[in-house]
């Protein structure tokens, strides 16, 4: 559910992709709006280290040191890097399938916490 709300969010709604990944998955961490308004800033190539904003968003839900690698691995196997204009270059994937490919990954996630009974980070 949470990747339709995604794609919706940015479809739709007209978030960024960093801002689209937050407001669905804003039950993991309490986000509140003013964070994910905040978000903004990290849209179109401008999170920290030039990372795609949507996974920049899906890392910062995540403290575990190990998640957060596999999340990365994971996510620039199929995008093709984790750097926007990277991404964005090789045209593997658009901005949308970005953020489809971190809400797939965030809902795997939980997916596998609740089949194990494990707590979120």
């Amino acid at each position: 559910m949470s990747v339709k709300a995604a794609i919706h969010s940015y479809t739709k709604e007209k978030l960024n992709c960093a801002q689209s990944i937050l407001s669905a998955f804003r039950h993991r961490k309490d986000i509140t709006q003013n964070e994910i308004d905040a978000a903004r800033a990290m849209g179109g190539g401008k999170a920290a280290g030039g990372v795609c904003g949507a996974l920049h968003a899906a890392l910062l839900l995540h403290d575990d040191y190990d998640t957060k690698q596999s999340l990365r691995e994971s996510f620039a196997e199929r995008a093709g890097s984790e750097q926007c204009r990277e991404i964005r270059a090789k045209k593997i994937v658009t901005c949308a399938q970005c953020v489809e490919l971190a809400a797939e990954l965030l809902e795997a996630d939980d997916s596998e916490m609740n089949d194990s009974g494990k707590q979120r980070d």
